[in-house]
């Protein structure tokens, strides 16, 4: 880790054990529409890791539910999921190793760079006390990841060369385009095939950020 100038972080599935909340909670928003359509925006979902939920509501609305469908708006939905995930992020577990690694690492700059809501996350963050380790700043969308990336390398919060810590196939296309080295971290992914696809490209696996601290 001492080679690296940065240390970037997504949050779900990396420092929180949050993906099954957030699952569980687009399922909970979508069923007005049906639990077929929940069903059918789960799997969308879990297909697409790491992209926003505004994303993936749109993406519900326009190309899952029927154009006559009775049902909540994108507002609506947004709120639903909102009020359905923000207990679970309170009290989901956080990454063993997360502390350690940041000892390890005192004059490194931490981000946080998530599909998450950033208003949201920083809430969370704070109340949890965890937003002290991540000096650099805590990112999240309506903004999207390549986004967020290339605003701070241009801002210079992000200094090359950098790492990123992800848990999806996203998170690594993301990251890589923006020139940053990446560890896939599978302990609580949502992705399936992450074995195969960790070494047809290849990369570092690892359960848990204190994987990075073990020898």
């Amino acid at each position: 880790m001492e080679t690296y100038r940065t240390l970037v972080f997504d949050c779900d599935g990396v420092v929180l054990d949050s993906n099954r909340v957030k699952t569980d909670a687009f399922r909970r928003a979508a069923l007005p529409y049906g639990p077929e359509a929940a069903e059918a925006l789960v799997q969308w979902h879990v297909a697409n890791g790491g992209i926003s939920r505004y994303k993936k509501f749109e993406y519900f609305l326009e190309h899952i539910v029927s154009k006559q469908a009775q049902g909540p708006d994108l507002e609506a939905l947004l709120e639903a999921y909102a009020n359905a995930v923000r207990e679970g992020l309170a009290t989901c577990a956080v990454s063993e190793g997360l502390h350690e690694l940041r000892a390890q690492t005192p004059d490194v700059p931490w981000l946080i760079v998530s599909g998450g809501d950033q208003a949201e996350l920083r809430e969370v963050f704070v109340e949890r006390g965890l937003d002290v380790l991540f000096d650099g700043g805590i990112f999240g969308s309506p903004d999207t990841k390549e986004a967020i990336l290339a605003r701070e390398i241009e801002r210079g919060t992000i200094k090359r060369p950098a790492l990123f810590f992800g848990d999806s196939t996203y998170d690594h296309r993301a990251s890589t385009g923006a020139g940053l080295d990446f560890i896939f971290v599978f302990g609580w992914t949502e992705y399936a095939d992450w074995q195969t696809y960790t070494k047809d490209h290849p990369l570092r696996p690892i359960q848990r950020i204190i994987d990075v601290l073990q020898k």
